[in-house]
């Protein structure tokens, strides 16, 4: 079985946590700018060969959109330039909060979003405490979605808070305030939300 190099590489709004990223894995980040034009266009460039590489791409989709375009160009460039495998690192999934129709005539914007990265060209997707777990059926590749629970957990506890309760803002993050209450043996309180 042949071993693909990895490389790592960040978009603009996730460059700080990509270094940390690499740094752990033992190696720098890729060198990758992007130019900007007059137009408020800008266009993403790998400064380096990436042809036969697994490519990692980190950057966050929070607003503005021009997050997820970028991502959605630096995927596109690394398919371009003969990357073996390319993983979008999305620590936060943009629109994920629209995972189905709760009213007619709106978008689902998260299926929207799966089917852009797709066509972009994406090998898989890892992403943190996705909404809904059922966007991870919006994709036809792999999606890692990892918990943020295996940090927080153990920081809540060394705070040593009594009377906690965790509370889920709506029946969306009901599931995930289950499963914080569980591990700290606390009660959970679920609101219930209109619009």
């Amino acid at each position: 079985m042949a071993i693909h190099k990895i490389k790592i590489f960040a978009g603009r709004d996730s460059k700080y946590l990509a270094e940390k990223i690499a740094a752990s894995f033992g190696t720098t980040l890729g060198q990758s700018e992007v130019l900007q034009f007059s137009d408020g266009e800008f266009q993403p460039c790998f400064n380096e060969s990436i042809r036969g590489c697994t490519v990692f791409i980190i950057q966050s989709t929070f607003p503005p959109s021009d997050n997820l375009m970028e991502l959605l160009m630096m995927i596109d460039a690394a398919r371009r330039a003969s990357a073996y495998k390319v993983v979008a690192v999305m620590p936060y999934f943009g629109w994920a909060r629209q995972d189905r129709k709760d009213r007619p005539r709106v978008p689902i914007g998260a299926k929207l979003v799966a089917n852009l990265l797709m066509a972009a060209g994406v090998d898989r997707i890892m992403t943190m405490d996705l909404h809904a777990d059922q966007i991870q059926g919006f994709f036809d590749v792999p999606v890692d979605a990892l918990y943020a629970s295996g940090i927080f957990v153990p920081y809540i506890r060394s705070l040593n808070i009594e009377d906690l309760s965790i509370a889920a803002p709506d029946m969306g993050g009901a599931k995930r305030a289950n499963t914080y209450a569980k591990h700290l043996g606390t009660p959970i309180i679920i609101s219930h939300k209109e619009r």
